[in-house]
C-alpha cells in the first residue's frame, strides 16, 4: 500500500494572498508594464485613486491600514510572486490601504482597463485574482480599521444612517464613541454644535455630511462629464439593473449604471434569500448583490453610485435615436437605450409623527446594524410579503419577541410557504392578523419608546413597548423621474411594457419589456406585471439585453 500524502486544505487566507507561479506572471506580463520603486516609496495611498494591480517581481511591499485619525495597522508584507489589489482596482477607485516599498522594489503594474481584460482573457487565473480581491474587501470591512471614521453616539440616527449607507455599498468604516475616545472627543469639541463628525482617509473632516457628500469625499462616485454616447444607461442597481449590466457589458456593449443610494436595491437589505436557484442553504441579499456588482465591473460596466437621476429626456429619440438621462448634479448621460430598473420603495403608513422617528426607531430595512439595537427587546414589524417574512425570521434571532402586524386575515396570499412555515415554527414571532398600526410614542430627541396597534375587526387597541419598528408595507414605484418623457404608466405608477404600453399604436407593438417610448425598457419591480421576486428581476435583466441588441441594430440600419 502506498503512503498517502497529506492533503493541504486551502484556507481563506491562502485564497486572499495566493502565490503566483512563474507561468502565471508571464501570462500577466503582456497586460502590464515593469516599474521600479526606491526604498520607502509609496506605491498607493488610501483615499487616492489606485493605479491598478501590482505584481511584485522583486523586493517587499508593506501594506497598512490607516484611518482618518492617523491610526496605522499593519496588514501584510507582500513579496515576489504576490499581487496587490482589491475590488476598487477594477474601476480605478481610491485605494483603501497604503503600500510602501521596504527596500528597492520591482513590480508589474496592470492598469484597471488592462486588469479587466486580463481577468476575461485568462479565465482560470482571473478567477483566482477576483476571488482574492473580493475576500480582501470583506476582510477590510470586517477589520474595521480602515476607511472613514464616524464619530458620534453609535446608536444615533446620523451614525446609523451613514453606517448603513457605507455597509450597503460594501465600504469599510468604523464608529468611534466620543465618550470612550479622548482624541475623538477633542475633535468633536472643536466643531461645537456638530453631533456627528466623519473623518475621511485623507484627513478631511465633515460635520453631519449627507450620503452624497460623504461619497464624494471618499471618491466613491466620480465627477467627470461622461460626454460619450453609451449603448445602455441602466437606472437602478437592484437585481434587475445589475443583471442587465452584467449581460450587456459581457456582450461588449458600453454600459453605465446609476443608483441614488447603493447597489442591491431592496433585495440587498435582505438577511437571507432561501428560494433563489442554486443556493440551497440560502444567501444574503447583500452577498448576492455584491457579487453581481463586482461581476458587472469585471466586464467593464461603469458605476455611478450614489448619483440621482432627475429626469429622462426623450426629445431626440426620433430624430437622432438618442436618449439622455439628466442627473441632479447637472451632468447628462447620452445613450442609445435606457433601461428603467429603478424599483420601488416601501410605503409610509398614515401614522402620526412617523417622520419624527425615521432613523431613530423606525426602519425600512433590517440589517445587522438594526438587529444589534434589538438584542433581547420586543419589536414590531408591519408587512406580510416575503421581505417582511425574511426580516421577521432574521430579527427573531436577536430580539426577545417579534410582533408581525398584517392588515389581512393571514399571510397565505402574500408570502411564500417556506417563510410562513418558518414563522409558525419560531416561538418568539407573534403574528397579529387584521391589525393596523395607529400610534407611536416617544420624543424625537430620545427616539421611539412604544407603539399602538388596533384590531380592525374588534377595534381593540394594544400598547407595545417596542423601541424599534420595522415597516415593509406595499410598494411605491420610483418613476417620478419619467414625468417629462411621456412613458406610459399604470394607475399605480408602474411602467407599462409590451402591447399595453403602445395601446395599439403604432402598428408594431413594443417588445415584451419595451416601454411606450422606443429604446426605453423596464425590468424588475418598477415594471407593471412583474412577479416582484429576485429571480424574476434577474431573468428580466438578462432577457432585456437581446431586445437592446435588436433596438441598436434597427437604429444602425436606419442611420
Amino acid at each position: 500500500m502506498t503512503d498517502q500524502k497529506p492533503v493541504e486544505v486551502e484556507t481563506r487566507r491562502h485564497q486572499m494572498f495566493p502565490k503566483l507561479s512563474g507561468p502565471d506572471i508571464e501570462r500577466i506580463r503582456r497586460f502590464g508594464e515593469a516599474r521600479r520603486y526606491p526604498e520607502g516609496a509609496c506605491l498607493f495611498r488610501a483615499g487616492e485613486p489606485g493605479p491598478g494591480m501590482f505584481v511584485v517581481l522583486d523586493g517587499i511591499v508593506a501594506l497598512t491600514q490607516r484611518d482618518g485619525l492617523g491610526h496605522v495597522v499593519p496588514i501584510e508584507r507582500q513579496g515576489p510572486g504576490q499581487f496587490l489589489a482589491e475590488v476598487a482596482q477594477l474601476s480605478g477607485r481610491p485605494a483603501l490601504v497604503d503600500g510602501h516599498a521596504e527596500g528597492p522594489v520591482e513590480v508589474l503594474l496592470v492598469p484597471p482597463e488592462r486588469l479587466r481584460a486580463l481577468i476575461i482573457a485568462e479565465a482560470d487565473l482571473g478567477e483566482r485574482l477576483v476571488r482574492a480581491m473580493i475576500l480582501r474587501r470583506v476582510a477590510l470591512i470586517e477589520s474595521g480599521a480602515s476607511g472613514p471614521v464616524l464619530i458620534g453616539p453609535p446608536a444615533s440616527a446620523g451614525v446609523m444612517r451613514l453606517a448603513n449607507f457605507l455597509g450597503r455599498n460594501g465600504y469599510p468604516h468604523h464608529v468611534v464613541d466620543a465618550t470612550q475616545d479622548a482624541d475623538a472627543a477633542a475633535l468633536l469639541e472643536q466643531y461645537g454644535e456638530a453631533d456627528l463628525l466623519v473623518v475621511c482617509p485623507d484627513g478631511s473632516v465633515m460635520p453631519n455630511p449627507s450620503d452624497n457628500a460623504l461619497a464624494r469625499c471618499l471618491g466613491m462616485v466620480d465627477s467627470i462629464a461622461h460626454d460619450e454616447l453609451f449603448d445602455v444607461v441602466v437606472v437602478g442597481a437592484g437585481p434587475a439593473g445589475l443583471a442587465t449590466a452584467v449581460y450587456a457589458a459581457s456582450e461588449g456593449l458600453r454600459v453605465i449604471v446609476v443608483d441614488c443610494r447603493s447597489f442591491g436595491g431592496q433585495a440587498g437589505a435582505s438577511a437571507r434569500i432561501e428560494n433563489y436557484l442554486g443556493f440551497p442553504t440560502g444567501i444574503s441579499g447583500g452577498a448576492l448583490a455584491g457579487r453581481a456588482y463586482v461581476q458587472a465591473q469585471k466586464f467593464g460596466a461603469e458605476m455611478l453610485i450614489p448619483a440621482e437621476v432627475e429626469t429622462l429626456d426623450c426629445s431626440q429619440a426620433d430624430s437622432k435615436g438618442e436618449l439622455s438621462v439628466r442627473l441632479t448634479d447637472g451632468r447628462r448621460l447620452r445613450s442609445r437605450t435606457v433601461v428603467i430598473a429603478s424599483g420601488a420603495r416601501y410605503r409610509r403608513p398614515e401614522v402620526p409623527r412617523l417622520s419624527d422617528f425615521e432613523g431613530h426607531g423606525v426602519w425600512f430595512w433590517a440589517s445587522a446594524l438594526e438587529a444589534r439595537l434589538c438584542e433581547q427587546q420586543e419589536v414590531a414589524l408591519v408587512g406580510g410579503g416575503n421581505s417582511a417574512g425574511q426580516a421577521a425570521v432574521f430579527l427573531s434571532q436577536h430580539a426577545a419577541k417579534v410582533n408581525v402586524l398584517v392588515r389581512g386575515p393571514s399571510l397565505s396570499a402574500t408570502m411564500s410557504r417556506y417563510l410562513i412555515d418558518r414563522i409558525e415554527a419560531t416561538p418568539n414571532i407573534s403574528l397579529h392578523p387584521n391589525t393596523e398600526l395607529v400610534d407611536l410614542h416617544g420624543e424625537p430627541s430620545t427616539g421611539l419608546n412604544g407603539a399602538t396597534w388596533r384590531d380592525r375587526l374588534s377595534g381593540a387597541r394594544h400598547d407595545c413597548p417596542a423601541r424599534n419598528l420595522f415597516l415593509f408595507i406595499g410598494a411605491v414605484p420610483e418613476t417620478e423621474w419619467l414625468r417629462n418623457c411621456n412613458v406610459a404608466l399604470d394607475k399605480d405608477g408602474f411602467v407599462l411594457t409590451g402591447p399595453q404600453a403602445r395601446g395599439g399604436f403604432p402598428a408594431k407593438a413594443a417588445s415584451t419589456l419595451e416601454a411606450s417610448v422606443p429604446g426605453v425598457f423596464a425590468v424588475g419591480d418598477v415594471r407593471a406585471g412583474s412577479v416582484k421576486r429576485v429571480g424574476g428581476a434577474i431573468g428580466e435583466g438578462a432577457a432585456v439585453v437581446a431586445l437592446i441588441h435588436e433596438r441598436l441594430a434597427s437604429t444602425e440600419t436606419v442611420a
